[in-house]
């Protein structure tokens, strides 16, 4: 089961985000603002990371720089309802823009065409791997 950080600081949104990506077979852990979101990935490993930009504290595109700097290899989603973050440079960080929506279909497809595209990755490391297993150099 993949493991993802929702990083939203509106109570009804994490309630609903939460519910639904658990209703698709996800754990899904909430943070409120960016430095919720960095202890937590001090404290836990995750496989995908959702991060909402206009927060308290620490918004999400400060979030994000700190993440990409230390955590390359977790998939990061950017969810906003400013769609004119998208040409911030910032953004290029993240490995998907979406803008909010009361749908979440197109959030949870992009969390699984992500999380898909890691495991694929993955499992191609491993196989590469294997296949160097006994070769002289």
């Amino acid at each position: 089961m993949a493991k993802l950080l929702i990083e939203e600081d509106d109570e009804a949104q994490r309630f609903l985000y939460h519910e639904e990506l658990v209703e698709e077979g996800y754990e899904v852990v909430l943070a409120k603002n960016g430095l919720e979101a960095l202890k937590c990935l001090e404290e836990t490993p995750f496989d995908l990371i959702v991060l909402d930009i206009r927060m308290p504290e620490m918004d999400g595109t400060e979030a994000l720089g700190k993440i990409a700097s230390r955590y390359k290899k977790i998939p990061v989603i950017l969810h906003t309802a400013y769609p004119e973050y998208r040409n911030q440079f910032v953004a290029l960080l993240a490995d998907a823009f979406v803008v909010k929506s009361s749908d979440l279909l197109l959030l949870k497809k992009t969390v699984q065409e992500l999380l898909e595209e890691k495991n694929r990755e993955k499992g191609e490391r491993k196989w590469q791997k294997n296949k160097n297993i006994g070769k002289k150099e």
